[in-house]
């Protein structure tokens, strides 16, 4: 197993660059947590750790400590840009060779990233973070916009790109790391919902049956709202070659 630690920036009191109705607290694990579905719903080989999973705050050193401790192959933070630019960079540790396989898996993500998120390419570039110093295996950090930007902010707003920018992440995981897909199959999640929109927690019992609002739909897809879990519901059956849910039946 490839074991990739998710660290969504910021959280809990620590909000980070708030502009245009944002924090990047919630973007960061908006698309963290969307890492991390895709990982594990779609890749036989991958195992997954957050440093948070909610709105609270780890500190630098228990991010990296977590990590470590955990003995991660790979160490991916999220983090969005403020400061009056606009588009997407990524960094590694400074003086790491081009070769590095630190640089290689970085340079995957980055070029994946860009195939899908529509923003200013900003370029590879180098820092002296914690959470890039201080991790004992190859860690990225990722700029995804900038919050204070309006362009850039009302793409955050937009749960499709949220789910391109994590995509895109885990493209570049897949080709650094050799992450293997699961076996082409039909996936589903079935919940049962109080509205034909969204539910607050899903039924993981719950069983498929007549298709009606107020009963059994189908979980097209997740995101964050106010710092908790939301499911888009649709209903139908839904069969794909390149599945992200998998049936709880």
């Amino acid at each position: 197993m490839v074991k990739i630690y998710v660290d969504p920036g910021h959280g809990g009191s620590d909000p980070g660059a708030t502009a245009n109705g944002l924090q990047e607290k919630n973007v960061t694990l908006a698309i963290g947590a969307s890492i991390r579905d895709i990982l594990q719903l779609e890749y036989e080989n991958a195992e997954v750790r957050m440093s948070r999973t909610g709105d609270t705050f780890p500190s630098l050193s228990q991010r990296t400590n977590d990590a470590n401790a955990w003995g991660a192959d790979f160490f991916l933070s999220i983090h969005v840009n403020a400061g009056g630019g606009t588009g997407y960079e990524d960094y590694i540790y400074p003086s790491l060779s081009d070769r590095s396989e630190t640089a290689v898996a970085r340079a995957s993500i980055h070029e994946e990233v860009m195939k899908l998120i529509d923003m200013r390419d900003r370029g590879m570039k180098e820092a002296n973070f914690h959470v890039l110093r201080e991790t004992a295996m190859p860690a990225v950090l990722t700029e995804n916009g900038f919050i204070d930007n309006s362009a850039d902010a009302a793409k955050m707003k937009n749960n499709g790109w949220i789910q391109n920018v994590a995509r895109g992440h885990v493209n570049g995981l897949e080709r650094a790391l050799g992450l293997r897909k699961k076996a082409n199959s039909t996936f589903l999640i079935r919940v049962k919902a109080q509205s034909l929109y969204y539910y607050d927690a899903p039924d993981w019992d719950a069983r498929a049956g007549v298709v009606s609002q107020g009963e059994v739909f189908t979980v097209v897809e997740t995101l964050t709202v106010d710092g908790a879990t939301m499911y888009k519901l649709k209903s139908g059956n839904y069969i794909t070659a390149n599945p992200q849910y998998v049936e709880i039946v």
